[in-house]
């Protein structure tokens, strides 16, 4: 990577791993500088590498400090709060030249109000949408998908993929702005029907005597075959690696799949999208 000066905005159970997975491929002379509303997290990154990791005391400073820098929080209003807050937000520092990658998975209008604010107030500056699929262990490994809201033909597109490659082993450029965040909400729509229909399925099987994992390797050469399924089973014990199996440590939390599924009911009502499972 080049010795491009890069931010990390939310170290929380998705950004951690991801701005540790930055700090591996960092060249030389290169620094992350990272803010988080946890001054614990802070330190303990700051301990991965404490030659490259810089803590900040604001959004702001990350972004004054940065060329290239990340968010990846859990909702719009925190987004509006990174991004719009008076004194130490992103918007309160002088942002010409640089460029923001949001890898939240929020409402559309959230992300279009500070595309549109960045746009106005500094015209060399750019702002992607970029949420991304592979929960906390794709963050981990280094695996995630990354659905970028931008053109295959974006000037930037090329610079991007280089932090972008550190983090994740696919990018999607998605056809332009805000088009990532709609590739985003219809995998997590697809994704937890499917975590539901799984979870019924195996509760079926469990309540009518059936060992649990011997139902899952079926599903796994059978039609019901999926990534839910095969790395992230519900049933603790079945696959070792999955939050069920510690204790949900790491999962996807309830709450953010209820806004998600909120989020692309709202998106399909939008563009007249009919659906069935959705409420």
């Amino acid at each position: 990577m080049s010795r491009r000066m890069l931010g990390f905005i939310g170290l929380g159970v998705m950004g951690y791993p991801m701005a540790v997975n930055l700090l591996k491929k960092l060249g030389d002379g290169g620094k992350l500088h990272v803010f988080d509303v946890s001054n614990h997290v802070l330190e303990s990154l700051k301990q991965e590498a404490p030659d490259l990791v810089v803590a900040c005391s604001s959004a702001r400073e990350v972004s004054v400090k940065s060329d290239i820098i990340f968010t990846m929080v859990p909702e719009g209003s925190h987004v509006r709060s990174v991004y719009f807050d008076e004194g130490n937000g992103v918007l309160s520092a002088e942002l010409d030249g640089k460029t923001f990658v949001d890898c939240s998975t929020i409402d559309t209008k959230t992300s279009i109000d500070v595309h549109d604010v960045i746009g106005e107030k500094y015209p060399t500056a750019s702002f992607y949408d970029a949420p991304v699929s592979g929960g906390s262990l794709g963050a981990a490994a280094g695996t995630l998908t990354f659905m970028l809201g931008c053109k295959e033909d974006d000037a930037n597109l090329l610079v991007l993929k280089d932090p972008l490659s550190s983090m994740g082993s696919s990018i999607f450029p998605c056809g332009g702005f805000s088009l990532g965040l709609t590739a985003k909400l219809c995998n997590n729509y697809c994704s937890g029907l499917i975590a539901i229909a799984t979870s019924e399925a195996m509760n079926i099987g469990i309540k009518s005597g059936m060992d649990p994992s011997l139902l899952s390797t079926i599903f796994a050469v059978s039609t019901a075959q999926t990534t839910i399924n095969d790395k992230w089973n519900p049933v603790p014990g079945v696959c070792p690696s999955a939050p069920a199996s510690k204790d949900y440590q790491g999962g996807f939390k309830v709450q953010l799949m209820k806004k998600d599924f909120s989020l692309a009911v709202e998106t399909a009502k939008r563009v007249g999208a009919q659906l069935c499972l959705g409420e």
